[in-house]
């Protein structure tokens, strides 16, 4: 009978609130409770559960791995609660906020024309997107779905496959006839090569000449750590730039960009990857929405 007593929904809610806002004092704010209150319902939570949830220090609070692993699932918990309450007076049209973190190439040439389909299909959830190429994690910046390119690494988080796309060296017009259109990797040396100002999966660009593959760092005056940034230099005539095909296959066709060195190219392909925390689990209505509806409309090539 003492374990039906233990509101445990509640709990779940205190100690979600507590590591997506960081800190006691502002979950207690949130549920109108003391910070010590919040602290001892934590400390009952562990107990209970017979495992540390948190590090405690005096500035910050640390998920430990028992407490990673009790926030996604309960998280998952409290979602599915939300959409089963809101489904019984609503139907089952998903409802509610989803945080998406993605590049700009991918918002931009990917995610923004297929978002009025998107939204007005399900009208009941808000989207809240960010907009980056550096590598987050989900849950310190409380993000449900990030877009992300390349392999991925071994972790908690599960991927579905968005499609693949062609990394493909491009210049503007202007810029390859004030300094010349390269034709070799060596006469590469000469040019400025945009490069992107953070750690890469491959530092450099992949070029097979001769038989052998040769990865040719970028060696400019210019850096920069967004992909639709160094797509803008390369429009601008600053320099040579290798970017993803799906980015600047308009600018391509248009003429405001032209291919180079593409009988050097390895046909390489980089993979576009949808992930979210979790291991199989329950994923709340509107998470599956997007995941879904990003499978069919949000694919590259």
């Amino acid at each position: 009978m003492a374990r039906l007593e233990v509101n445990r929904s509640g709990e779940m809610e205190v100690f979600v609130s507590v590591v997506q806002l960081g800190g006691f004092s502002p979950a207690a704010r949130a549920f109108r409770m003391t910070p010590s209150a919040v602290s001892k319902l934590i400390a009952r939570l562990e107990e209970r559960l017979g495992t540390r949830l948190l590090n405690r220090s005096t500035r910050q609070l640390q998920l430990t791995p028992e407490g990673s692993a009790f926030y996604e699932r309960a998280r998952d918990i409290l979602a599915d609660l939300e959409d089963a309450e809101r489904a019984a007076g609503m139907g089952e049209q998903p409802v509610g906020r989803v945080r998406i973190n993605t590049s700009a190439s991918y918002a931009n040439h990917v995610l923004a024309p297929i978002l009025p389909e998107f939204m007005q299909r399900f009208p009941g959830i808000t989207l809240d997107i960010v907009q980056t190429d550096l590598v987050v994690d989900l849950l310190a910046e409380r993000t449900d779905v990030a877009v992300r390119a390349g392999p991925l690494k071994s972790s908690s988080l599960v991927a579905r496959k968005l499609g693949e796309t062609t990394p493909t060296i491009v210049a503007s017009p202007a810029y390859l006839e004030r300094c010349g259109e390269p034709q070799t990797i060596a006469e590469l040396e000469r040019h400025n090569r945009l490069g992107f100002g953070y750690a890469r999966t491959v530092d450099g660009w992949p070029l097979r000449e001769d038989g052998r593959t040769i990865v040719v760092p970028p060696a400019g005056r210019v850096q920069t750590n967004d992909g639709e940034g160094m797509r803008h230099l390369a429009l601008a005539g600053v320099g040579l730039a290798r970017l993803s095909m799906f980015t600047v296959r308009d600018d391509i066709a248009a003429g405001r960009l032209k291919p180079v060195l593409a009988h050097l190219e390895t046909g390489e392909m980089e993979a576009f990857h949808a992930v979210y925390v979790g291991q199989g689990g329950p994923l709340s209505s509107r998470i599956r929405a997007l995941l879904d509806f990003l499978a069919e409309h949000g694919r590259i090539n």
